[in-house]
């Protein structure tokens, strides 16, 4: 999986400037993972936004066009390798089947939204080993009829 150039340089301008996603979140009024798919051009940014990254970050005014540009979505249609990532494959290979089953027990036949969608990540302390939380939540949208 090859990393864009923009955000190679978002990153180290980040670390350079001491800041985490979660720094940057009280700077843009944003949820970090919104931000952090905002660095890896996952989302695209408002004008607004990609100022006041762009100031936050010191990086010159030209990577605002590129943040406000509609990005192309996705991973490829590869198997991702890195292991943090391909453990996301993994639970959807093992346990897709079965979340879809109990949505629609529950929500009837449909899908969860991906795009009217929040994503967020906690960190649960836990004496046999730190625990990671992920919390997704997508509007539900029925199929129609016709």
């Amino acid at each position: 999986m090859s990393i864009p150039e923009i955000t190679q340089k978002l990153l180290a301008a980040k670390q350079n400037k001491g800041l985490s996603f979660a720094d940057l979140e009280k700077i843009l009024g944003r949820d970090e993972v919104w931000i952090a798919a905002l660095f890896y051009r996952q989302a695209s940014a408002s004008e607004e936004e990609a100022k006041l990254l762009v100031e936050a970050l010191e990086l010159d005014a030209s990577y605002i066009q590129e943040l406000i540009t509609y990005p192309v979505k996705g991973l490829g249609p590869i198997v991702p390798t890195d292991p943090l990532i391909y453990r996301f494959y993994e639970i959807i290979q093992v346990y897709g089947l079965p979340i879809k089953a109990v949505i629609h027990e529950k929500f009837g036949d449909g899908i969860m939204s991906a795009i009217d969608f929040t994503l967020d990540v906690e960190k649960e302390e836990d004496p046999k080993g730190d625990r990671v939380k992920i919390i997704m939540s997508g509007k539900f949208l029925s199929y129609k009829k016709w």
